[in-house]
């Protein structure tokens, strides 16, 4: 089990926001053995592939620059003619076969880790300058591992080689007797095959080396629980920090809230406990809105601010608990409201009238006996 600097027991899987952190350092999983596989496969696949027909144009240049003319020799013009045609004709004989193994460097990498591009890989590490620290990592655990593997791969190709070497003796010594352009052909076809059978021997190496990369590599990214933990603290924020966000954000609410009792038509209250503000628009036709509500030090502060602005206020307690609790600021109040919220506002808009010297006596406020429906009706 992978321990941290600390001693504490690494024991929890990376977040995502630690795989994240190490792959902007460039920190993945990667499997040299497996990029030495791709690119040595791909080498002796297109010698094979494309080797005979490099030889043939590599021996047709050799051809060509040692048969030269009387002419040619002794005028100094044709050496950089000569020079020029002959780079020419050396990348179109090795162009395919160049191609082949640009795309290999390639694609090993990215078959483990697929691709990455960060500059923190890219940046100086002067901690590796330490000769402290090359001595530790020379006589760490991977150092071993790595050393581990450097024999396995050379005594297996050393192995392959020596058997290869003795199944294609017999033609390894018919070239001798073979005439110069033929040789030179046989000679690619059997380096090929040898090097691909040695090639092939690497895919073990690769089979065990990129498991064990990574999980080499998970076992690194492993955490504490006490890392986790800090790192939940860092992304979601401190709770002291958190609290006091939250107290502002009501501070903010409270004061828009406040702002809008003066636009209200009706506050109505429990009398102490609870004050709803409601305000209805005629012209919109649309359900009252909910304005304002709050118990306590807050209803009292709306009781104040609803006064001081001549805003009309009427004590029905268990309408003001229904709407306090089964409606949110600047919500419509529920269906099952609207004919009791109809009587206040009727009674305030006579209210109005009576004041203005239009309307009738003044009229009797509704009671506490308002068409409340059952499931919308909260006791103390």
């Amino acid at each position: 089990m992978a321990e941290s600097e600390s001693g504490a027991d690494k024991t929890e899987d990376p977040t995502d926001k630690r795989k994240k952190d190490a792959r902007e350092k460039g920190e993945i999983a990667r499997s040299r053995e497996l990029n030495t596989l791709v690119v040595m496969l791909a080498g002796t696949g297109g010698l094979l592939a494309f080797g005979g027909g490099m030889a043939q144009m590599m021996l047709d240049l050799m051809r060509r620059n040692f048969t030269l003319s009387r002419e040619v020799i002794v005028d100094q013009r044709y050496m950089g003619i000569f020079l020029l045609q002959s780079g020419k004709a050396a990348i179109l004989a090795t162009q395919p076969f160049m191609i082949l193994m640009v795309l290999a460097a390639i694609i090993g990498p990215l078959s483990l880790g697929g691709w990455l591009f960060s500059m923190g890989a890219m940046a100086p590490k002067f901690s590796r300058m330490n000769p402290a620290a090359g001595l530790k990592r020379m006589f760490s655990a991977r150092s071993v591992t790595e050393l581990l593997k450097a024999v396995g791969k050379f005594s297996l190709t050393l192995f392959i080689g020596l058997m290869v070497l003795r199944k294609d003796r017999p033609e390894i010594l018919a070239i001798a007797h073979q005439p110069l352009e033929s040789a030179i052909l046989h000679s690619v076809q059997l380096v090929g095959w040898s090097a691909l059978w040695m090639s092939c021997g690497l895919i073990i190496i690769a089979a065990l080396d990129a498991p064990f990369q990574l999980y080499s590599f998970n076992e690194k990214m492993k955490m504490t629980k006490q890392e986790v933990k800090d790192e939940h603290k860092d992304s979601e924020g401190r709770p002291e920090v958190k609290g006091r966000i939250r107290q502002m954000q009501r501070e903010m609410s409270q004061r828009r809230m406040m702002a809008a009792v003066p636009q209200a038509d009706v506050v109505i209250t429990n009398p102490t406990h609870y004050a709803v503000a409601l305000k209805y628009d005629p012209e919109k036709g649309n359900a009252p809105m909910l304005v304002a509500k709050g118990s306590d030090f807050v209803a009292l502060k709306i009781r104040e601010i609803a006064t001081q602005n001549q805003i009309q206020l009427l004590e029905s307690p268990a309408l003001a608990r229904s709407i306090y609790y089964s409606t949110e600021l600047d919500q419509p109040i529920p269906a099952g409201l609207y004919l009791a919220v109809a009587q206040v506002l009727a009674y305030v808009y006579q209210i109005r009238q009576y004041r203005a010297g239009q309307g009738k006596p003044r009229p009797k406020p509704p009671g506490d006996d308002l068409p409340i429906p059952e499931d919308l009706r909260r006791d103390e």
